[in-house]
């Protein structure tokens, strides 16, 4: 819509009242939670996608998309895929058809729902060519039908949200699912990789090893452990980047605190290819420019990385484009830009001659009157004469009656214009120019101002893909700085992979409890983890707050930091690398799709044995405690046998089904593991650490007792608990309720006092003489003699 201002200044121009005038309105915009690129309203360290599914000829395919940053994404899936890839782009708005039904969409999304027809595959086909300016889709790489309708609708979908004004665009990177680690919604959750069970970053996997200094470099951390790689080239080569910054600790500080000054010049470019950004986006890509060739220089004149970071410092090569715009932006911007152009004062003085002459007349026409006025006196003789102003007349010259015939004989320079009793006043053609560009100087310098402001947007964006290709570079080598410096500051190690079925793991450690407890100056204690092929799958036992599910979850952990080329919190590591990970771990519901925690617990658990290969990790805790003992046991035992026997893959198996354990007898790749545990004077002590074996019981009563479970049914449970152990009273359940009435609660009962404790209850010796303390003496001894 035209602001009020541009309003009057384009009534101006048309000659007309702007009172009188129309103002031109129209939607130029469409908000919408996706679709934003304002840095007010963005997180400069989060991603903020738009995503689109679409399902073609029995194919489905999701599309994905950050319009600031003009990163785009797409791929094809099953439908039973669909939650987990929205559980790992976590977009903030889904564009699907009005006919496509989706299960347990992310609970932060916005769904938008569009006609089917614009999802027809063809015509999404032709959008896609048009609005990518180009003649057949095979530039952009071979993409399925399903992945063409789904760019195509999205794309169009920005169009025309966005009212044709669509920001640069990276062409859309095809992902396969045989380049990532598959990782479905419920690990993910399970995990708490981008952020908690409760929603928030804060406690995440993400949170606590992020140690980047930039916006982009944040987004792209949290974009590698949301895919974490199973290309052994892609892993090896991150590695090798982390460990030359580990290597060049003084150089790793310097291009750090270099970078914490890098503007985010992907955000910036995609404002300004939007026709939405200002002076300021310009100056983000001037400073951004000259930080990235000072980076470029750093690592350059290192020996050591300038051999291990090639493939980086060709990334940010400069040419004369890039070093022209650089110079141009240098000279043309003010060291500080206002947000809006509109506002005008951003052109440097001295870039553009005809601009600084109206910027003169606007800031300094006094001294330049004063100037002309001194060139008149010298011209005239004339010491009294003036050059004065008013309402009616503007600026005239005014001089006193008795000089003024030598100016009327100078018909052509000095134009009569006013006597009065007391002066003459003249004006001349040079002064009446003079005020006619003072009067109209400061329209002229900002119209001037925006024509430069627009020829530098289109020399800028003519420049959108050499320049995101530099943001995108340093946003990588943030990223992998940050890990360096975890590394140094957690002393993690580098993983050995490769492509076996390996997964040794020497005192290992979860990153995230451990920061938890460094923070109340506490240690953490690691433990091994050998999923070796003598023993691919372990059975683990002990009991509960001894710290299973935190050993569960980070081997998963250590695993996945590994795949996306981080050190790891371990002392060693060597694991194959694994194509899909599955972790069921805890408990929880689903009552809005009218699933029990038991329910959920079986499908969580029947995806996992499903999927599961021979390269694959699986953590599980527990399966089988939502329904009856027998029921459990039955459906634990055949898991076990099913990951050994069926899946074959590398797992950890936490139960309090010691019956298992008897399976070792017959499936040789089992191997028994309990966690540690110390009895003390009734009390039990936790030690956080494996051993080998299994664990001879759960000690849930000694639970039970931490808890503050009232005193009578700890000992009425220590009670069932012996007599059920040895077997007696447990012919039939109903006997065992009868003599053991588990659901009948008995409180302790109440003793009333005796006699002898009122006797001294009441007893006061302070105010007794020696008679009577004597005479108590003998009632104490009476009744103490009844008592007994």
């Amino acid at each position: 819509t035209e602001t009020p201002q541009e309003s009057k200044e384009r009534a101006k121009r048309e000659g007309r009242p702007a009172s009188k005038s129309l103002v031109d309105r129209q939607v130029v915009r469409i908000v919408t939670a996706g679709t934003l690129t304002e840095d007010n309203l963005l997180s400069a360290r989060d991603n903020n996608y738009i995503a689109c599914i679409t399902e073609t000829a029995g194919e489905t395919a999701l599309s994905w998309l950050e319009l600031s940053t003009g990163a785009f994404h797409v791929q094809s899936l099953s439908s039973a895929q669909i939650s987990a890839a929205l559980e790992a782009v976590n977009p903030q708005e889904i564009l699907l058809a009005d006919t496509f039904t989706i299960e347990s969409p992310p609970p932060s999304a916005t769904l938008t729902r569009q006609p089917a027809s614009l999802f027809h595959s063809e015509n999404t086909k032709k959008r896609l060519q048009t609005l990518l300016g180009i003649e057949t889709l095979d530039s952009i790489g071979e993409l399925t039908r399903a992945e063409i309708t789904a760019c195509g609708a999205l794309l169009d979908y920005i169009n025309r949200t966005q009212i044709g004004k669509i920001p640069y665009l990276s062409p859309p990177e095809r992902i396969t699912g045989t380049g990532t680690l598959q990782i479905d919604a419920a690990t993910r959750k399970s995990l708490e990789l981008t952020r908690t069970v409760q929603g928030e970053k804060s406690g995440s996997l993400l949170a606590t090893i992020d140690r980047t200094v930039t916006g982009p470099g944040a987004r792209t951390l949290a974009a590698c452990l949301a895919a974490p790689l199973t290309d052994l080239d892609k892993i090896n080569k991150r590695l090798d980047y982390i460990s030359t910054m580990i290597e060049t600790q003084s150089l790793r500080d310097v291009l750090r605190q270099q970078m914490k000054e890098m503007p985010d010049m992907q955000r910036a470019i995609g404002r300004l290819t939007a026709e939405r950004g200002g002076p300021r986006d310009l100056a983000m890509i001037r400073d951004g420019l000259a930080i990235t060739e000072n980076l470029r220089g750093m690592l350059q004149s290192n020996p050591q990385t300038r051999e291990a970071l090639s493939a980086l410092i060709n990334c940010l090569q400069t040419d004369t484009t890039i070093t022209d715009l650089q110079d141009t932006l240098t000279k043309a911007l003010k060291p500080e830009s206002p947000m809006l152009a509109r506002d005008g004062g951003f052109i440097a003085r001295g870039f553009h001659p005809k601009l600084d002459e109206f910027i003169t007349l606007r800031d300094d026409s006094k001294k330049i009157i004063a100037k002309l006025q001194g060139e008149y006196q010298d011209d005239t003789k004339i010491s009294a004469l003036k050059i004065k102003y008013n309402n009616v007349l503007g600026y005239f010259i005014e001089v006193p009656p008795k000089s003024a015939d030598a100016l009327m004989e100078r018909k052509e320079d000095y134009i009569h214009r006013q006597t009065m009793a007391g002066a003459v006043r003249f004006t001349t053609t040079r002064l009446a120019d003079l005020e006619r560009d003072i009067a109209i100087a400061s329209e002229k310098s900002l119209a001037l101002e925006l024509s430069i402001f627009q020829s530098l947007v289109q020399q800028t964006t003519a420049l959108s893909a050499n320049i995101n290709l530099r943001a995108q570079t340093i946003a990588t080598l943030d990223m992998i700085s940050g890990l360096a410096h975890l590394a140094v500051e957690q002393n993690f190690c580098r993983p050995r992979l490769d492509t076996s079925t390996a997964f040794s793991i020497k005192q290992g450690r979860h990153p995230v409890v451990e920061r938890a407890l460094k923070q109340s100056a506490q240690s953490f204690v690691p433990n091994d983890a050998h999923l070796q092929n003598a023993q691919r799958l372990w059975l683990l036992t002990g009991p509960n707050m001894a710290g299973k599910s935190t050993y569960l979850r980070q081997n998963a952990l250590i695993t996945i930091l590994a795949q996306i080329g981080s050190y790891v919190p371990a002392e060693s590591a060597h694991i194959g690398v694994v194509d899909k990970i599955f972790s069921r771990v805890g408990a929880s519901d689903d009552l809005a799709s009218g699933r029990s925690t038991f329910m959920v617990e079986m499908v969580e658990t029947a995806a996992i044995l499903n999927q599961a290969t021979p390269k694959s990790l699986v953590i599980l805790d527990e399966i089988g405690r939502g329904t009856a003992t027998f029921d459990g046991l039955s459906i634990a035992w055949a898991c076990v046998e099913h990951l050994h026997e069926t899946s074959q893959c590398r797992g950890i198996f936490a139960t309090h089904y010691h019956e298992l354990t008897a399976l070792t007898a017959r499936l040789n790749k089992l191997h028994c593991a309990s966690m540690a545990v110390k009895e003390w004077k009734g009390d039990i002590i936790f030690m956080h650490s494996v051993e080998d074996g299994a664990a001879d019981r759960s000690y849930g009563i000694h639970v039970g007792k931490l808890a503050g479970l009232p005193p009578a049914v700890i000992a009425r449970a220590r009670e069932v608990l012996d007599l059920l152990q040895t077997g007696e009273q447990s012919s039939t359940l109903s006997k065992l309720v009868d003599d053991l009435p588990l659901f009948n609660a008995r409180p302790e009962q109440q003793k009333s006092a005796s006699e002898l404790e009122i006797l001294l209850n009441d007893l006061n010796p302070d105010t007794l003489t020696p008679r009577e303390a004597l005479d108590m003496l003998y009632k104490i001894k009476i009744l103490s003699q009844k008592q007994s």
